[in-house]
């Protein structure tokens, strides 16, 4: 298998998932390699490895709002979770993640377990209870697992590991030809169920579907996706993450609340989410408003209003060329996250996230683009740098924030895939 990595095959399947140029090819043929033969130490020899990986995903627009039945604009990336894995013939799990302790588990029993809220063991119980669910066959697995989306990174590590484990079961025990929707569907079940993180769609979609895609999640059972045809880098600009080391550690409840609030102002209305509602409502009823909900949860209802009107603004943008109004439009939703949503920190004497957003604004003001990443409080930015500045503009967020902290971002075309040796 290391043998056939070298191969133009071979090369051609990297290109597609991690972009061109000869060092990026060298440097993943040296990870799958790396990975093949930290199986082997592992596991032993075997016959019939199977290299599955899937992508982690960048937010462009939409922030909090899948789940309150809004439209989102997202983005698989060039960084993954990959695995090398083999079948078993029980139904025996031993996983053995890169830089986490070993895990073994049996699937024969598919319950929550409430004890493992927040560990991936729950996320494996949950994806193949799922795929059960779903009518799919399940078996057990030996795997080796790496991964260049961080943790805590805000490219959300969590949903491509939950998109690989349904490609691994998949591709073991079926066809491997499984829909996207329903791959994300599947993970979004094992978070909220088992994993005892109250997420929407939005993380698993954007990582199962792949591509440049805008999700409309107005009926979450048949979420409508759309691929976009957009080169950002044609247009001289590069998508830049920075993470800003902030912990997620203890945020689980600042998450929760968010879209419980927005979901407490629906309740008002007689409804189960906001999608549907307009400002003009909630300024009208807003005396009666204030005696049900919080000033906050009001103010988080005319953000996921706003925000979920921006996003068919920018698809629109971008499909006609606009790069100037789509760059506006980046600025306009970051603020009313800042502003509004209020999720760019958690305490006053953590804010790094508002440091990071304040420098970048000094650095590609007139220029560039920079907003909140992700669900916030946190985490990392989104910016968009234009190519002859992203040398100065890594170096600087690197300076404040660590070496690393800026990571540039491709756009990864596919969700989950398997590489064919």
């Amino acid at each position: 298998m290391i043998r056939k990595l070298e191969s133009p095959e071979a090369a051609e399947q990297l290109r597609k998932l991690y972009g061109a140029g000869g060092e990026t090819i060298r440097f993943q043929r040296e990870r799958y390699a790396r990975l093949i033969r930290s199986f082997e130490e592992q596991f032993g020899k075997k016959d019939g490895i199977r290299l599955i990986s899937a992508p982690g995903r960048t937010e462009i627009g939409g922030n909090h709002t899948d789940h309150n039945h809004g439209r989102v604009l997202a983005a698989a990336v060039n960084l993954d979770t990959l695995c090398a894995v083999t079948s078993r013939e029980d139904l025996k799990v031993y996983f053995r993640s890169e830089g986490y302790p070993a895990i073994e588990m049996d699937l024969s029993d598919l319950a929550v377990h409430p004890e493992e809220a927040g560990t991936t063991t729950a996320l494996i119980r949950g994806v193949a209870a799922g795929m059960k669910e779903a009518g799919y066959r399940i078996g057990g697995f030996d795997a080796a697992v790496t991964s260049t989306v961080a943790g805590g990174s805000g490219l959300s590590s969590s949903a491509a590991l939950e998109v690989m484990l349904t490609g691994v079961l998949d591709a073991l025990y079926n066809r491997f030809d499984m829909p996207y929707a329903l791959r994300a569907q599947i993970s979004q079940k094992a978070e909220n169920a088992y994993f005892g993180k109250p997420s929407g769609l939005l993380d698993q979609m954007a990582s199962a579907a792949g591509g440049l895609v805008t999700v409309d999640f107005r009926d979450t059972d048949k979420p409508e996706a759309r691929a976009l045809q957009y080169d950002f880098a044609k247009k001289g600009y590069s998508l830049v993450v920075v993470a800003t080391g902030g912990s997620h550690a203890d945020l689980t409840d600042c998450y929760a609340a968010i879209p419980a609030e927005m979901k407490a102002v629906a309740a008002f209305y007689g409804k189960p989410y906001l999608r549907g509602l307009t400002a003009e409502q909630l300024t009208a009823d807003m005396d009666s408003l204030r005696k049900q909900v919080s000033d906050r949860a009001l103010i988080r209802a005319f953000h996921f209003i706003a925000e979920d009107a921006r996003v068919p603004e920018q698809v629109k943008a971008l499909e006609e060329d606009r790069m100037d109004d789509f760059l506006q439009l980046v600025i306009e939703s970051g603020r009313s996250s800042f502003m509004y949503l209020q999720n760019i920190y958690a305490r006053e004497t953590e804010q790094s996230l508002s440091l990071a957003l304040c420098m970048a604004e000094q650095m590609l003001r007139g220029r560039g683009a920079w907003r909140i990443h992700g669900g916030g409080f946190a985490g990392t930015t989104l910016n968009f740098v234009p190519e002859d500045m992203l040398t100065s503009f890594m170096a600087a967020m690197d300076r404040a924030f660590g070496p690393g902290a800026a990571i540039p971002l491709g756009i990864r075309p596919v969700g989950a895939a398997e590489l064919k040796l």
